[in-house]
């Protein structure tokens, strides 16, 4: 889509820097749709003479923008819209066989689905204002005929609404591809948070295991593009099949 050439004349407001205000601009295009995720972006002479900037002010914008996360650069390739999360990434807490091999991706299964009102916990993690709606998900996660992860999620509406109505049973066992696709949403990055607990009743049934088992607990808020969180999460995990690795330099 056509965008009108920045110029030198164009100014940034008092206290901000020139490359800080570039990259708010170029941040406010990716936003818009101008390069979709996964998409190269025009090289950094094209930007710098097209947005009328000196090339070591596109340098640092771009910079900044790797930095948060929004663009990365691919040596040799140049530079690029981030792609999003690709919905595996609860595997690096978790470690499940099946006959001795290591398997990344669990099947999934919507266990129910629920259109709701937001509880107010749930509102002020999504900066939605009280009285909103939400798509409440409670999902099994299996390798093979094992039941391994637990998970209750929460989604803002309307922005989720595709999801609302369609077959739970085509749904794609990884939720972030098939957010981007049918919702147009790119989960850009996930915090999570990490505690043990004990599985209750109903959860232990459903993941095989006995009452009162220690369980591993994964809280999780992902982000949009726009950094707005999107996605509330809870994975409850066998402890005994939990493993974390960090690295302290």
């Amino acid at each position: 889509m056509p965008h009108a050439n920045l110029t030198t004349t164009d100014t940034p407001p008092p206290g901000q820097s020139r490359y800080g205000w570039l990259a708010g601009t170029l941040r406010s295009r990716i936003l818009q749709g101008e390069w979709a995720p996964g998409d190269a972006i025009p090289p950094e002479a094209v930007l710098a003479k097209t947005c009328g900037v000196a090339l070591g002010t596109m340098r640092q914008a771009l910079s900044l923008l790797v930095s948060e996360g929004l663009l990365e650069r691919r040596h040799g390739k140049g530079t690029f819209v981030t792609s999003g999360l690709g919905g595996a990434s609860m595997m690096r807490f978790f470690r499940f066989r099946t006959s001795g091999e290591l398997q990344a991706t669990p099947r999934s299964h919507i266990l129910s689905r629920q259109v709701r009102l937001a509880s107010e916990d749930e509102a002020e993690g999504l900066a939605l204002p009280p009285g909103s709606s939400v798509l409440a998900l409670a999902r099994l996660r299996s390798v093979g005929e094992q039941p391994c992860l637990l998970e209750s999620i929460v989604l803002p509406l309307p922005l989720f609404a595709a999801l609302a109505d369609s077959d739970t049973r085509h749904w794609d066992d990884l939720l972030y591809p098939m957010f981007q696709r049918v919702c147009g949403v790119v989960i850009h990055r996930a915090q999570d948070q990490l505690s043990f607990t004990q599985l209750n009743a109903a959860q232990a049934q459903q993941l095989q295991l006995a009452t009162g088992h220690p369980c591993a607990r994964v809280h999780r808020q992902a982000f949009d593009l726009s950094n707005q969180c999107v996605e509330l999460r809870i994975t409850l995990g066998d402890a005994f099949s939990f493993e974390y690795t960090a690295q302290v330099r």
